[in-house]
């Protein structure tokens, strides 16, 4: 009965691993769509968000299942609930790079107030950031974990600086407001992205110490 739950734990691992390729995909391309104009992109990735959605439904449903049927003691619940928290999180980041995508149709093919200079690299960031969670997520690295909140820390000044420039041209060009607001909302995505991987990077202490603490840089949603 044990190796068959282990079996199970594995298998569910094995689905937020590609859960979390698929969204790292979805953010990237959301991200290139931005800065290509690619309008029809943009909508592709408006449509596939559904199939992120369905992988949090299965593995959460899985999750319920093993939960009912093995009767799993304190450490062995304590793995599935994480598991059930890492992938809302990864379902919520699956949303911001449909907002991303969104705010590409948005824009349409208007001058953007300046070139993406910032957005990209916040968008490398969370990804980075996301890929780091994901392993500290399979070796239940905890300090690896914690460590993730400093690259949290540059996505979050690089939102400040899209943000006071896009502020700046508001006021200076008033004529930008409505291109420079969407250029707002896609580095408020972006961050908010970091964020849920912080949140992952709670649920991975949690999941390798037993203890639930906040880690620093975490706003709500």
């Amino acid at each position: 009965m044990r190796e068959n739950f282990r079996k199970r734990i594995n298998e569910l691992e094995s689905r937020v691993i590609a859960m979390g390729k698929t969204v790292e995909t979805a953010i990237a391309s959301s991200v290139k769509a931005l800065k290509d104009r690619n309008l029809e992109e943009a909508e592709k990735i408006i449509r596939d968000d559904e199939m992120i959605n369905r992988q949090r439904w299965e593995i959460e449903e899985n999750c319920v299942n093993l939960i009912a049927m093995q009767q799993p003691v304190a450490s062995d619940l304590r793995e599935i609930i994480a598991i059930m928290n890492i992938v809302t999180d990864l379902e919520r980041m699956g949303d911001h790079a449909e907002g991303l995508a969104k705010i590409v149709l948005l824009l349409g093919k208007e001058t953007p107030v300046e070139a993406f200079t910032h957005i990209p690299v916040m968008a490398d960031k969370a990804m980075e950031m996301l890929r780091k969670s994901i392993d500290a997520f399979i070796r239940r690295d905890a300090k690896a974990a914690e460590a993730i909140c400093a690259l949290d820390d540059e996505v979050d000044e690089l939102n400040d600086k899209v943000y006071h420039k896009m502020i700046q041209s508001m006021i200076s060009q008033p004529q930008t407001v409505t291109r420079a607001t969407y250029q707002i909302w896609a580095a408020r995505n972006l961050e908010r992205i970091a964020d849920h991987v912080t949140n992952i990077c709670e649920r991975i202490v949690y999941l390798a110490t037993g203890s639930m603490h906040k880690l620093p840089n975490i706003s709500t949603y």
